[in-house]
């Protein structure tokens, strides 16, 4: 077994007809790097396809579907202030959605260890019925409802750490009680979601968990996040697929964050969900918009999937802000996950 990568030239046709920050260039970089460093060349590579229309209305609306067939029709539509269409959109989207439906079902039949989802246009933040936030579907949300009807699993885990908050994602699960959505965001930021105590509603209560905090995070932090709060949260919850929106727009020099990732912190995170699960990992990318960073990081996410030794890192211990963020979100979670107690007593010594 090895590891899946989708790609297609199609999702570059995906373009505004003026300076977007989500833009081809973004992709090309990627498979460029990837390309040099000879990662391609170890991954199977997985074909895009349309996602189906059934599988696109198990998350969103008829009508927002249709909305975005529409634009098919027209050279540029602008769907919101920040959410653009060409006419070659609405096909990109759905090859993207089909693409990682069809990865996340050869690591579920297990064709594959794991995979990484190179995807145009991002998807955490459409909801049901919008496009929004670069998002036009919801990839990871339609992949997940996907591999619980067809892939016979029911438990998924979503871990999110694009410098923005998904919140399609939280709002398409947040009452399921057999889906565990994580989040690391810079908050309060777009798209104004995603507070500590949104921590799902009904059955799923517990089920989303929010680490909201400002800018100037860096890898000691996310490490700790996942050490201290994911880690043992999903240990508990024993999730059977974990896919992560993998934006890389929380690295060092991204020009709409404010965050300041390495790559070989991006690596760290990923050996870490690659713990769980049995290693059934699926990476789709959301976000990242400075071409070096979002390379660099891909490449060490890539590395790590195929095995390889991530490179050593020493960030220090976290700063007294994630500290105190931390102690905040276990506070907000206790009630649902007995397993992150130890951390709250220690944090009070």
């Amino acid at each position: 077994m090895t590891t899946g990568l989708v790609y297609d030239e199609a999702f570059l046709f995906h373009r505004a007809p003026y300076d977007h920050p989500e833009d081809p260039s973004r992709l090309s970089a990627i498979w460029s790097r990837l390309t040099g460093d000879g990662l391609v060349g170890r991954c199977r590579r997985v074909g895009a396809r349309e996602a189906t229309r059934e599988e696109l209305l198990a998350v969103h609306t008829p009508g927002h579907v249709d909305r975005v067939e529409a634009t098919a029709a027209r050279d540029f539509a602008q769907l919101d202030p920040d959410t653009y269409t060409s006419r070659h959109s609405a096909t990109a989207a759905r090859l993207a959605a089909g693409g990682l439906v069809d990865l996340v079902g050869q690591v579920l039949s297990g064709a594959l260890a794991n995979g990484f989802a190179l995807l145009r246009p991002p998807g955490h933040h459409a909801e049901a019925d919008r496009a929004m936030g670069f998002c036009l579907f919801n990839n990871v949300a339609i992949a997940a409802m996907s591999a619980r009807r067809a892939g016979g699993i029911s438990r998924v885990a979503v871990v999110d750490w694009d410098l923005h908050h998904g919140n399609g994602t939280q709002h398409s699960f947040e009452e399921d009680a057999d889906l565990l959505y994580f989040s690391t965001h810079q908050y309060p930021f777009y798209p104004g979601t995603g507070a500590i105590r949104e921590v799902g509603r009904g059955n799923g209560r517990g089920r989303t968990v929010n680490v909201a905090w400002p800018a100037g995070m860096g890898d000691a932090e996310y490490l700790a996040a996942f050490d201290r709060v994911l880690l043992p949260i999903a240990r508990e919850f024993a999730p059977e697929l974990v896919l992560v929106s993998c934006g890389f727009d929380a690295a060092a020099g991204d020009p709409l964050g404010g965050m300041r990732l390495s790559a070989a912190g991006y690596a760290a995170l990923t050996q870490r969900v690659c713990s769980l699960a049995g290693g059934r990992v699926v990476l789709a990318l959301e976000g990242g918009y400075d071409l070096e960073a979002i390379s660099a990081a891909a490449a060490a996410c890539t590395s790590v999937l195929l095995g390889d030794a991530p490179p050593p890192i020493d960030p220090g211990p976290p700063n007294a802000v994630c500290e105190r963020v931390l102690r905040e979100v276990v506070e907000a979670q206790r009630p649902f996950w007995p397993e992150i107690e130890p951390f709250i007593r220690r944090s009070r010594v």
